[in-house]
């Protein structure tokens, strides 16, 4: 018997559907469950053949007992090796060598001298920065929000020089991103799972949360076309099998805005009743195809073209 299993927090209409979801197509020999943990050896198989992880990222423990599992053969979504290593700034970084329009962004140093450290930890940064030459590039309105992380959490829109030096002095050991803002006439929220299957949701971030997939746009089928090649672009680059790609279009082109978002909300309640019976019945359907090519003993994770083609190069 091959176990799916889903890894979560406080969330519970996705989980539950999802594990109910998969069980009712009854699928000889795959079964659904809650991941249940009661020990974690160094090496041992964790006796699932896929997790879906919904939580790791705020539990460190969870996020080794997903390693574990995974150097043990579980195919895990999505990949714990390249979520630790992923970040906000480097997939910006990346969007702009694969083509995807990216608001102009920059990384800052942290305002307060990380614990364990001193000034003379910092001999290779110039102080004071070229500020002139940050604030000319990225420009005025600008967002400010931390390089790594999510859920709307420390992030500022500035209107000024000095009410960035205003705001930057609250953010503590955050290692901070200073970026354009794009005033969008559009904005999408997209579901990517599989890499394949693509859910394009209007979504208006400047509504109360509750009403955010509440929108009075929808996008033509132009549109639909080139932000279905972008959220597909910029997964099957990461390697992500289960996440949500920001779009906010502007003067026609739609620019990517967030698009690590590898626990995506899938609550009944915030995304709606067909967006949530979408991203059900597909990674359902999704987990039953990998738990159907998982094989034992073997790699079972998703690795994305940055990393495969990074490999491809070492071995000419």
């Amino acid at each position: 018997m091959k176990k799916i299993g889903i890894l979560f927090g406080k969330e519970r209409s996705f989980p539950s559907a999802f594990v109910e979801r998969v069980n009712s197509k009854n699928i000889q020999g795959i079964v659904a469950e809650p991941v249940s943990i009661d020990k974690v050896m160094q090496g041992e198989d964790s006796g699932y053949a896929v997790i879906i992880d919904r939580i790791s990222q705020d539990v460190p423990f969870y996020r080794a007992f997903l390693k574990n599992a995974a150097i043990s053969g579980t195919a895990v979504i999505n990949n714990p090796f390249w979520w630790s290593a992923d970040e906000k700034f480097f997939n910006n970084a990346l969007a702009t060598k694969i083509g995807v329009p990216v608001p102009k962004t920059v990384i800052l140093p942290s305002r307060e001298l990380p614990d364990d450290t001193s000034e003379e930890s910092f001999s290779n940064l110039t102080y004071p920065l070229d500020w002139k030459g940050i604030f000319d590039y990225v420009g005025f309105p600008a967002y400010m929000k931390p390089f790594a992380g999510g859920g709307w959490k420390s992030v500022y829109r500035l209107e000024s020089r000095d009410e960035f030096f205003s705001k930057h002095s609250e953010t503590g050991q955050l290692v901070m991103l200073l970026q354009e803002e794009i005033v969008f006439q559009e904005y999408y929220r997209c579901y990517c799972i599989g890499r394949k299957h693509v859910r394009i949701m209007p979504y208006e971030p400047r509504n109360p949360h509750h009403l955010r997939y509440v929108a009075p746009f929808s996008p033509s089928d132009e549109m639909q076309g080139k932000m279905k090649d972008i959220v597909l672009r910029i997964n099957n680059y990461l390697g992500y099998d289960f996440n949500t790609v920001e779009l906010a279009v502007r003067d026609g082109i739609p620019y990517a805005i967030d698009f690590c978002n590898p626990a995506p909300d899938a609550d009944l309640k915030s995304v709606g009743e067909e967006n949530f019976e979408w991203v059900v019945e597909n990674a359902a359907n999704y987990a039953i195809e990998r738990a159907t090519a998982h094989q034992t003993g073997m790699d079972n994770l998703s690795w994305g073209e940055y990393l495969k083609k990074s490999i491809r190069q070492e071995q000419l």
